[in-house]
């Protein structure tokens, strides 16, 4: 409210962008007000958001599930350029070393039986 209406004069209107002291034609107020209006629709809906943590917390999640499955996929893809040379290579080593020396294998391998007879008999 402005000094004058407060004075109970009409109110003085703001001057238009045409370079001088002329008061806006109703139908450049109604162009201002309907401005203002979605404004401040737009301000409100921003606010809207801001305040809805239900919402950001679910676009939180769906973004951190996102970047997982991602790492996952580079993960994988490491994974799987790697792994058959080397369990390949590594299969291929402990057959030799087996076929070498076989009795440390076999006494290793009897241990292991040893201990799983032991423990099935202390079972029962």
């Amino acid at each position: 409210m402005d000094k004058a209406a407060r004075e109970g004069r009409p109110p003085v209107s703001r001057t238009a962008d045409n370079g001088g002291d002329q008061p806006q034609s109703p139908e450049e107020l109604k162009q201002e007000i309907q401005q203002t209006r979605e404004e401040l629709g737009d301000t409100v809906e921003a606010l809207a958001e801001k305040a809805d943590v239900k919402a950001q917390a679910k676009d939180r999640i769906t973004s951190v599930k996102q970047a997982a499955q991602e790492k996952k996929a580079v993960f994988i893809a490491k994974a799987r350029q790697g792994a058959p040379e080397s369990a390949g290579a590594g299969a291929q080593q402990v057959s030799s070393a087996v076929q070498e020396k076989p009795l440390p294998f076999a006494a290793g391998g009897a241990f292991a039986m040893g201990v799983l007879v032991g423990w099935l008999a202390g079972r029962r």
